[in-house]
């Protein structure tokens, strides 16, 4: 679908690789931070149960609400302009809640932190769809990996850094990469208003709005929920259920949930790689049903068996996340609908997501056990078959929109 050969990553674009692959460490370092560190708040101050919880649901709502608002704000600032101001503000909330004195200005700092990361959330395609259209791929493949690192990292140095200094040390210091990842977008910046002033271009106004009546465009966005609610669902509740039902210790828990999230890692350098070069979407949408719906019955049905198995079998079904970053880019011809899929994609997503950590705490309140949530997990999973038939054809939104509306 890409005709441009490829060309080398550093002719002409190399502040564009750099800033990428910093915005993208930055995005996901300020958001695994924190939650290593309640303990050590506590004896500073306390934090409720309520604003504990909320500060778990912060992120998919701040993601949903300002991923409808980011093409807005793409078309009014720049792509480029929003990236160093997402930074900017990344900055600012990860400063603000490292001075937080009380458990109420912590939750604020985070939910600022949150409503810049989910518009950076939403520019990381967009920016890979205009640098790098030949290596749509290897990018995709470079900035998911660079965030699943960024995931892994401060919960392993969070605790450590705290007990040898200080907690507000420990949360403030990823500051400093955010700032760092703030530089190559100003220069970025620059040099994009310089251009536009040489050579305007035309921004079509309402292109977000299209992305509802497009059945392409919903298919990659339930793909992206299903790949949300298992990872939040899991991340919330996993522990959990293996100490109810797998009959594990709470510290064999926390390894198996590790087990859970380091399946990211193989998956999101090879998933976007299989998808441009091999054109594996249908098969890669068949590899995560079906290891996910595994990983759910064999907690259905012989829980103590093989809980690492289960647990490893359950966290290939995310493979989905970096497989919708790719097909963003893939399934869009334009700048704009590059920015609108995005948009509408993320904060859809999101949204659907952040329903069902909650919805599954209740139901298990509800049943007094595992077995219905999981089988609500089983058929969430279930939702990709079908839209992976619909995401896995060869077509762009814009070339849809014309096919079922007339010229885009």
């Amino acid at each position: 679908m890409i005709s441009a050969p490829p060309r080398p990553f550093w002719r002409g674009r190399a502040l564009a690789l750099v800033g990428i692959v910093l915005f993208a460490f930055s995005l996901r370092s300020a958001v695994a931070s924190l939650s290593p560190l309640i303990g050590h708040i506590q004896d500073d101050f306390s934090v409720p149960a309520a604003i504990a919880g909320l500060i778990g649901t912060v992120p998919p709502v701040c993601y949903a609400i300002f991923g409808f608002a980011t093409p807005a704000l793409e078309r009014r600032f720049g792509l480029e302009a929003l990236a160093t101001a997402a930074m900017a503000v990344v900055t600012i909330g990860l400063v603000a809640r490292s001075l937080a004195p009380d458990a109420g200005l912590l939750l604020a700092g985070t939910a600022l932190m949150f409503a810049a990361v989910g518009t950076g959330n939403i520019l990381l395609p967009p920016l890979v769809r205009r640098y790098f259209p030949d290596r749509i791929g290897v990018l995709t493949t470079i900035f998911t990996t660079t965030m699943t690192v960024a995931t892994l990292l401060p919960p392993l140095v969070a605790v450590p850094v705290a007990d040898a200094a200080d907690w507000r040390l420990s949360l403030g210091m990823w500051a400093v990469f955010a700032v760092v990842a703030t530089v190559p977008w100003i220069g970025m910046t620059l040099r994009r208003r310089s251009a536009e002033r040489a050579d305007p271009t035309e921004v079509l106004p309402g292109v977000f709005r299209r992305m509802w009546r497009l059945p392409l465009a919903w298919a990659i966005t339930i793909g992206f929920a299903v790949s949300s609610t298992i990872a939040y669902t899991s991340f919330a509740w996993l522990p959990s259920i293996l100490v109810d039902i797998s009959g594990v210790t709470p510290a064999q828990a926390g390894v198996l949930l590790s087990l859970f999230a380091g399946m990211g890692v193989p998956a999101s350098i090879a998933v976007p790689l299989l998808v441009t070069r091999r054109g594996a979407t249908r098969i890669l949408f068949g590899v995560a049903a079906a290891t996910g719906l595994s990983g759910i019955a064999g907690f259905l049905l012989a829980p103590a068996a093989a809980p690492w198995l289960w647990t490893a079998l359950l966290g290939l079904a995310p493979l989905l996340f970096p497989m919708m970053l790719v097909l963003v880019g893939l399934r869009s011809r334009t700048h704009e609908g590059a920015v609108a899929l995005s948009g509408f994609v993320q904060s859809v997503g999101y949204g659907i997501a952040a329903v069902f950590p909650l919805g599954v705490g209740l139901l298990h309140d509800a049943t007094a056990g595992w077995t219905v949530p999981l089988l609500v997990m089983g058929g969430v999973i279930a939702c990709s078959i079908p839209v992976g038939v619909v995401a896995s054809r060869t077509v762009t939104i814009e070339e849809e929109w014309s096919r079922r509306h007339g010229a885009w």
